[in-house]
């Protein structure tokens, strides 16, 4: 019996109606397992797809307007997703060692600050304890300092020098059978910076700081902008075009029923690299700036060298300490003539004093006695676990690893999260392929010119600003600019030169040299630990930073090479001589 031809026609429309039915079922179990929206948005069979904007196909569509929508959110949030994923080890990084170099930094000034107030004590006994107060003043702003506080590190040195100097001369210079009144130790604290009791230990130690403290500081601004850098790229805001190709790539095959397919790889590259064409500009100074702290951590070392300047502390102030005691009938003529004769406490406070602690009392007395002596100090004690050198060459050869990671970023991507294997079928915009026809470009703006399937109209404002941003912390990783102390948070470019000098953070009052061109022109002479018994004409001609107070008639005095009051006192006063005469 013969089927007639017109009821195999009828039966093959029935089974193509079936068929098209279940495919469109297939891209609604998808819309509905990812969560792109509710499933009312789907159409029950394949529709004409005339108002498509995208997803434009000549075939029959499983798609509606009001779903390429969604699909467009879900491809933008999808490549979002992929970005902050990618990062996920690199800011982890980053973010793990920023907390352990704090950290040490704070391990590192406590152990500092205990050792050093150990030595003291076991050298000066009493003077030691009552320096205990000064001695943490002093570490706490030095902690501040590190943490990005606006201090200025000579002043802050200079106080504690100030406080020591009325101990120093209690104990060691001028000691008497009960302290100096406080009205009298106020005065010798004042008078600290016309007498100079300590030579040039003060500076020493403050340019050492300094020197060290910047770098360190420096260290930690530089990650907390890596952070920034990060942040930044992985919130990347997609242009329009971009978009719209992103949903070509990842989408459009599912309003056809092509639920599983993937892009070729050569239309994966140009999509991706037209997308991040912004980012990829980040990748040579991303590079640098890997470069610029492997440099900068070469370079911190001896005076620039945070864990050895604090844990030496306690040699400068030995040193310092010594070298008033060596000058002490000196310094005691030059205290006497801006203070008078030492004013002491009565005896009734003294004898309260030695009742409620006899047993320091006579401790310090065999102490102050042999403090004129050298005593043998201990060698400095090491933070315990890993040092600061260590934790910084550890970070640094996983940070390596990183160097390429904007300029590999979009290829990454497509070869590991999106794109294709070789030999398999693909979709290429329109259809599935055996493979990509079309010219894959490179990577950056300039190579998105002929890119085939993103329109790049030019960089992003806020690349920019971040590109912007790494310039200047390069700068100052290598050492081309010297930022006011203290103030390394501006990080901004605005005020710098065409070469991204920076220029904001200096002025006259600073001792900067007007060159004109924005780089500033102070520097930090060398550190060099120099003998206590250094004379205090060397003194002079070393670079003071901190305000002096207006010089005192007998400054004149204390630069001298002769101890003689005086000798001084007649050529002070051979001028005042001549004008009488002349009258």
């Amino acid at each position: 019996m013969r089927v007639p031809w017109t009821s195999c026609i009828f039966f093959l429309a029935c089974f193509c109606r079936v068929g098209d039915t279940n495919k469109c079922e297939e891209v609604r179990k998808v819309f509905q397992l990812r969560q792109i929206g509710p499933n009312q948005l789907l159409p029950l069979s394949p529709r004409p797809g005339s108002d498509l904007q995208v997803c434009v196909s000549k075939n029959q569509t499983c798609c509606t307007k009001k779903m390429e929508e969604r699909y467009q959110l879900a491809a933008r949030r999808d490549i979002q997703n992929l970005l902050q994923t990618s990062s996920t080890s690199l800011k982890f990084l980053i973010s793990r060692n920023v907390a352990a170099f704090q950290e040490t930094f704070e391990l590192l000034l406590r152990q500092a600050e205990n050792h050093t107030l150990a030595v003291l004590q076991e050298s000066y006994g009493t003077m030691a304890d009552q320096a205990a107060g000064p001695l943490r003043e002093l570490f706490t702003d030095i902690s501040l300092f590190l943490l990005g506080s606006e201090l200025n590190v000579d002043d802050l040195v200079q106080r504690f020098f100030d406080a020591l100097f009325p101990l120093v001369y209690n104990h060691l210079i001028n000691p008497g059978l009960s302290d100096i009144s406080p009205g009298y130790a106020e005065c010798v604290r004042s008078s600290s910076r016309d007498v100079r009791p300590f030579g040039v230990t003060p500076s020493l130690l403050a340019d050492q700081i300094t020197r060290s403290g910047v770098s360190g500081k420096l260290l930690l601004q530089a990650l907390h902008l890596g952070i920034e850098v990060i942040n930044t790229t992985d919130h990347l805001q997609l242009s329009r075009e971009c978009r719209r190709a992103l949903l070509k790539m990842h989408y459009c095959p599912h309003c056809q029923g092509l639920t599983q397919s993937k892009p070729c790889m050569g239309y994966c590259l140009n999509v991706m690299r037209g997308c991040l064409a912004s980012m990829a500009e980040i990748d040579s100074h991303w590079r640098e700036f890997v470069r610029s702290l492997e440099g900068l951590s070469a370079r911190m070392h001896g005076p620039q060298d945070l864990e050895l300047v604090l844990l030496g502390v306690h040699l400068l102030l030995h040193d310092a300490v010594g070298y008033a005691q060596k000058n002490g009938p000196h310094l005691s003529a030059q205290v006497h003539r801006l203070c008078g004769s030492p004013s002491r406490k009565s005896a009734q406070s003294v004898s309260i004093q030695h009742s409620s602690s006899s047993s320091s009392s006579s401790s310090s007395s065999s102490s102050s006695s042999n403090s004129r002596e050298s005593i043998p100090l201990k060698a400095p004690v090491k933070v315990s676990g890993d040092s600061l050198a260590i934790k910084r060459r550890d970070f640094l050869n996983s940070l390596r690893l990183y160097r390429t990671y904007y300029g590999g970023l979009a290829d990454q991507l497509c070869v590991s999260e999106l794109a294709s294997g070789d030999g398999l079928s693909c979709w290429n915009g329109t259809d599935i392929v055996k493979s990509y026809t079309l010219r894959v470009v490179g990577n950056g703006i300039k190579a998105q010119a002929a890119n085939p399937e993103v329109k790049v109209k030019g960089a992003d404002l806020v690349i920019n600003l971040i590109t912007d941003k790494l310039k200047h912390i390069n700068q100052l990783l290598q050492g081309k600019s010297i930022p006011k102390l203290g103030t390394l948070d501006q990080i901004e470019t605005g005020s710098g030169d065409s070469d991204g000098r920076y220029s904001g953070d200096c002025d006259d009052e600073d001792g900067c040299g007007g060159s004109g061109d924005g780089e500033v022109k102070k520097k930090i002479p060398p550190v060099t630990k120099l003998n206590p018994d250094a004379t205090s004409d060397h003194s002079q001609h070393h670079h003071h930073h901190h305000h002096r107070h207006p010089p005192a008639r007998d400054e004149m005095v204390g630069r001298s090479r002769s101890p003689s009051l005086t000798g001084s006192a007649v050529v002070f006063m051979l001028p005042c001589l001549h004008v009488l005469l002349v009258l």
